[in-house]
């Protein structure tokens, strides 16, 4: 018996009107929370659902904006027209599950190499990078005062928190040393308006099936800033899964992704701009690698952050493809 099987059921009987089926699974997915599925027994039928929780219940990551927000980025994100899990519940202290949320299950594909390589999607990889860049221009719609608690940032202050995380490495990188000097002196400046950016908008976050995207998942980076950093993240080479020639998460090319984006109301995207972001998110995926390295030595000595860690040369090859191009 799961040790979540019968606080499940109470709040399946209490907030949901059912009952909860005695075989809740730890799921494989969700790096840094808990994912749990189970099934809700409900006149005569069973629906699946997706418990999303803190590690252990209350170890709260501080880089997160809380799962509580979380789930109200989501209903947000609904209601502007963004495919995401219905949320059912939120969890409180009652219900003696620590923090986290009840969310719908949705079926589709989630593995990046998948959705770039596998023939199921040959047909939705056609239009995918145009329909993502619609979703981002509608999820840059949610009113980001509505989210007083999210972080503000600058694209100078991003550059300035990933070069303290870097040097608090204490291994220096020459490739790296480029990238930052190079951010630098290709700095935007801050927005004139601001928006509410997902923070981790990628392949590999995105449910997706034959007919496109199906929801848009984790949130929980989520915070304010240069809404280009979300067309930037996706372009990212390490989200294209080896596929080379499709830039947009290995299924489609940055022209379709920045299209789709005006075409759904985005601002009109400045190539530059574009190119930083890029540039960024290669940067800030090689300093969060190296950064596993430390972690693995020290507090979580898990074969998954080793693993990550050795992926920081990777970054590196593409940070230099990017400012030779």
């Amino acid at each position: 018996m799961n040790a979540l099987d019968e606080p499940l059921d109470i709040l399946a009987r209490r907030r949901l009107g059912g009952r909860a089926a005695a075989c809740v699974e730890r799921l494989s997915a969700g790096a840094t929370q808990e994912i749990w599925r189970f099934d809700l027994l409900k006149g005569g039928g069973a629906t699946p659902l997706i418990l999303r929780r803190a590690p252990g219940g209350d170890r709260i990551t501080e880089t997160a904006v809380g799962l509580e927000t979380e789930a109200r980025l989501m209903a947000a994100a609904a209601v502007v027209g963004v495919p995401v899990p219905p949320v059912r519940w939120v969890l409180e202290p009652e219900d003696h599950l620590g923090h986290g949320f009840i969310m719908d299950f949705v079926e589709g594909e989630t593995l990046g190499g998948r959705i770039a390589r596998g023939e199921p999607l040959a047909q939705a990889r056609i239009f995918l990078a145009r329909q993502c860049g619609e979703i981002l221009a509608r999820i840059h719609t949610i009113n980001p005062d509505d989210f007083p608690t999210l972080a503000r940032v600058t694209p100078a202050e991003n550059v300035a928190r990933y070069r303290e995380i870097y040097d608090a490495t204490a291994w220096p990188r020459p490739v790296f040393e480029l990238a930052f000097r190079w951010l630098t002196d290709h700095c935007p400046p801050p927005p004139e308006h601001p928006r509410l950016v997902h923070g981790d908008f990628r392949n590999g976050n995105l449910m997706i099936g034959p007919e496109g995207v199906r929801a848009v998942l984790d949130w929980e980076i989520a915070h304010v800033a240069d809404p280009m950093e979300d067309l930037g993240w996706i372009c990212v080479n390490s989200w294209r899964f080896g596929v080379e020639g499709k830039p947009v998460g290995g299924f489609g090319l940055r022209e379709d992704l920045w299209a789709g984006y005006e075409a759904a109301g985005g601002a009109p995207v400045n190539r530059d701009h574009a190119l930083f972001w890029e540039v960024f998110g290669s940067l800030r995926w090689g300093v969060m690698c190296s950064g596993m390295a430390t972690t693995f030595r020290t507090t979580d000595p898990n074969v998954e952050r080793a693993v990550i860690a050795r992926r920081t040369s990777e970054t590196e090859v593409d940070l230099l493809r990017l400012l030779a191009a």
